[in-house]
């Protein structure tokens, strides 16, 4: 992350929308959740996605209460699961000496980088009121969160968007999900999870563990009008860190 972390989302060109249904459960096996999708036109064109959206949020909660580990990022070992991830940051959540130690900066948000379990990314970041992230996901990798202090709205889509291929989407209803998370709540999600975290007080700064694995590959930021989700930028970790 950078001074001026996360950045702003940038202009771009757009196809046109697509369509793609939302469904409250995982594809049979048949059709795995990680497969990949297959579109039938190039990038800059119409798409027409021949696979279900998946419910990113329930596949999260479901790997979060089993012993499931992601596949092995050539290491030579498997890495943390999501329950691991979030465990991890309710503990750092509650260590007081270090969420006291974040400089607080009512400007913009502060950040201070942790080691996370098995290889794991984690930060440990600030929220002065009124601030946010935009909407982006983080790619390949899961994930968890909590809240040290104050509280912090997180806006989500309940679908897993196709991977590439595309600039604009049509989002179909039912797709949005919220929740408001106090002081040691917090939430663990699966690969492709779209959403924005804000903090709405307007007097308060809140605090908030995260931990990503494997390490942020990468961040896709988003722009939103109604129903139309557009692609606006792609982030490397050079960009934030």
């Amino acid at each position: 992350m950078s001074a001026s972390s996360p950045s702003l989302p940038t202009s771009t060109s757009v196809s046109e929308p697509v369509t793609a249904p939302v469904i409250d459960s995982p594809p049979a096996d048949s059709a795995p959740a990680d497969s990949a999708l297959v579109v039938s036109a190039p990038a800059d064109s119409a798409l027409v996605v021949s696979a279900p959206v998946v419910d990113a949020d329930a596949t999260a909660r479901r790997t979060a209460g089993t012993d499931v580990v992601p596949a092995d990022r050539g290491t030579g070992a498997p890495g943390p699961t999501v329950a691991e991830l979030l465990d991890f940051v309710r503990r750092t959540a509650e260590d007081a000496a270090l969420v006291a130690s974040l400089p607080l900066d009512p400007e913009g948000r502060t950040w201070l980088r942790l080691d996370g379990p098995g290889g794991s990314e984690a930060w440990l970041i600030s929220w002065p009121p009124g601030t946010g992230t935009g909407w982006h996901d983080h790619a390949e990798s899961t994930g968890a969160f909590t809240i040290a202090a104050g509280t912090l709205r997180e806006h989500s889509l309940a679908a897993r968007l196709p991977t590439d291929g595309w600039k604009t989407l049509e989002l179909s209803e039912d797709v949005d999900r919220t929740r408001l998370l106090a002081t040691g709540q917090g939430r663990a999600f699966g690969r492709h999870h779209v959403h924005e975290v804000l903090n709405e007080s307007g007097h308060e700064h809140a605090v908030s563990v995260h931990a990503y694995y494997p390490p942020l590959p990468q961040i896709r930021r988003y722009s939103r009008s109604g129903a139309v989700l557009r692609l606006e930028q792609t982030e490397r970790p050079e960009d934030w860190q």
